[in-house]
């Protein structure tokens, strides 16, 4: 998956352990008192654009350009042999990502729900496909270390207490969700004759939320990028008419508010899609998603975690051998960002002060956001839609669908038990 020479790298050229520093490093910061400067992101109509390009809004996103490539170049270059042309390609790689961010900024984009990760994914399948990429631009395509490093500031931004207000009911859902519908998804995938890698990857993306649990379990089984394209692609080809139609089933068969929360949180992907579709319903379902969300998007290092572990003591056979595993074994195919999202969550639920978490929150989620941003630029950048349609024949497309399928007449099902008051008290919101 990485750039690597052959056999483990040392931890100062391992690409998680990268990600941990640069996640660190840049949480460190805010920690300490750095508040950076975003660019003005947010518009509605035309005139609105001067603000985009204002001296102000270029000189922050410079900045913050700036401090990003240097931490990636000093990644790269521990990584891969680099030169000092990978900044231009950088530069390439986060004005993509920026623009992508500012597309989706503008209000009635925004209200339909559609993200700045589909429009980075679009920038970047769009110079791809009309293009040759220099070499200097490939060398900064550094998809899994931009997700990585985003990972693990989401990890400050996912706190026990809030996690604990979201309540049991939001916990038991996600967990029974996660579990029951990863699975189906799996023995679907099996059933298709979709290999092992393939099938862990989509059941992430079904069961957890997306593209983030889809990378993540990329990264803890040292999976292939071309099949996480894949699944990233065909998530956000699906999560579309999902938030359109789902909100128009609510209304069309009168489904109760927190019913209907509880069922947009559990199988929409992302945060923003469950706050776009719940809008189209009510305040209270709105609420509601977002709480089932949250837990959902707490499970992503208990997953990858989980998934490591397993994917580990499997026993392989080469040559007719089965491969001996041990604890070593285990570790060095441990994701170790997951080490930094569990640790920033730590450090901010239990040991700084909360009017600190609460003015860095914020902060941390802009800079999250741009991680992922070159992330899904560099996932455009690298995938062609040729290969993709010849992938595997079509199967793993079956697969997800088939688990979409099976996850949204679960999570309908749950919500009804859980959030219509048939098995408890429901919560109290409103």
């Amino acid at each position: 998956m990485s750039t690597q020479a052959q056999g483990a790298p040392r931890w100062w050229r391992n690409e998680d352990w990268l990600a941990v520093i640069a996640g660190g490093l840049m949480i460190l910061a805010v920690i300490a008192g750095w508040r950076p400067v975003f660019p003005a992101m947010k518009w509605k109509v035309v005139t609105d654009l001067a603000a985009g390009v204002s001296g102000k809004s270029l000189l922050a996103l410079g900045v913050l350009g700036a401090v990003m490539g240097v931490i990636s170049f000093a990644a790269m270059a521990l990584t891969g042999g680099v030169s000092v042309s990978a900044f231009g390609g950088f530069a390439v790689v986060f004005v993509l990502g920026w623009l992508a961010q500012w597309i989706a900024g503008q209000s009635q984009i925004n209200a339909l729900g559609l993200e700045y990760v589909l429009f980075g994914l679009m920038l970047g399948l769009i110079l791809n496909h009309t293009m040759t990429l220099p070499a200097w631009l490939r060398v900064a395509v550094r998809t899994e270390f931009y997700i990585k490093t985003g990972l693990v500031i989401l990890g400050a931004t996912i706190l026990f207490h809030e996690m604990m207000e979201a309540g049991v009911l939001g916990l038991v859902q996600a967990g029974l969700v996660v579990t029951l519908v990863w699975g189906f998804t799996f023995r679907l995938a099996k059933k298709l004759r979709v290999d092992d890698e393939f099938a862990a990857m989509l059941s992430s993306a079904v069961s957890i939320c997306g593209v983030s649990a889809a990378i993540a379990t990329c990264g803890a089984i040292q999976g292939d990028r071309k099949k996480l394209s894949y699944v990233t692609s065909i998530v956000l080809i699906v999560a579309m008419p999902m938030m359109v139609v789902m909100p128009w089933l609510v209304k069309h068969f009168q489904i109760p508010d927190l019913v209907a929360g509880a069922w947009l949180g559990g199988t929409l992907d992302t945060s923003g899609s469950v706050v776009a579709a719940g809008q189209l319903i009510s305040e209270k379902a709105t609420k509601a998603g977002v709480i089932v969300k949250f837990s959902q998007n707490v499970l992503i290092g208990v997953a990858a975690f989980a998934l490591s572990v397993w994917w580990s003591m499997r026993a392989r056979k080469e040559k007719g051998t089965a491969q001996k595993v041990s604890v070593a074994v285990i570790w060095e195919r441990f994701p170790k960002f997951v080490l930094g999202f569990i640790a920033a969550s730590l450090v901010f639920s239990f040991v700084l002060d909360a009017g600190l978490v609460k003015e860095a929150k914020p902060i941390l989620n802009s800079l999250r956001n741009f991680w992922f941003a070159l992330a899904f630029v560099s996932i455009g950048l690298e995938t062609h839609f040729g290969d993709l349609i010849k992938m595997e024949g079509g199967r793993p497309a079956l697969a997800f669908l088939g688990g979409q399928a099976f996850n949204v007449v679960l999570t309908l099902i749950l919500a009804w038990l859980l959030f219509g008051g048939v098995l408890v008290a429901v919560p109290n919101i409103k």
